[in-house]
């Protein structure tokens, strides 16, 4: 499985940002522009927070097994497999939407702000990139906790810089 790179995430945030950008000026022309939900951000801060609560689970969990602390509760790989695959995909998800409301952010920001409708879609579209920001930071955090330790030629760990437990 390969890691996810911030390159491609800023890449695809911008990329996003600039086509939500060019389209929402066309929009903008051609009639009234459709607004920023009230529930993006909220839905984003949602999958952050599995995302980190999963994380933070994982990593107690494997410490507590690498300790070898009695009762511990061992990982399935597959559940951190599982769990790494749901964060890439969420990491790739949200830089897009971020991306996406992002751009039509900066054109409300750019047309002026003196209509109340205008001011709160703005309002919206900078909550929805903040939240994409933090499934990104999550996602990033998951796919560390659940990184294998680097084999030091001695047989101990149990895999490369791209394993995963």
């Amino acid at each position: 499985m390969k890691q996810l790179h911030i390159k491609v995430l800023v890449g695809l945030f911008l990329a996003a940002g600039v086509l939500a950008w060019g389209g929402a000026r066309l929009w903008d022309a051609l009639g009234t522009l459709p607004g920023v939900p009230v529930a993006a951000p909220v839905v984003l801060a949602l999958i952050a927070a599995v995302l980190a609560y999963t994380a933070f689970s994982l990593r107690s969990r494997l410490r507590a097994q690498r300790e070898r602390r009695p009762g511990a509760k061992g990982v399935d790989p597959l559940v951190a497999a599982r769990a790494v695959v749901f964060g890439q995909a969420s990491a790739l998800v949200a830089s897009l939407v971020a991306g996406l409301y992002g751009g039509v952010g900066v054109f409300l920001l750019t047309t002026g702000l003196d209509v109340a409708p205008r001011r709160d879609q703005a309002i919206y579209a900078g909550l929805s990139v903040l939240a994409g920001a933090a499934v990104v930071a999550a996602a990033i955090f998951l796919e560390r906790v659940c990184k294998l330790p680097e084999d030091d030629g001695n047989g101990n760990g149990d895999g490369g810089a791209d394993a995963r437990v």
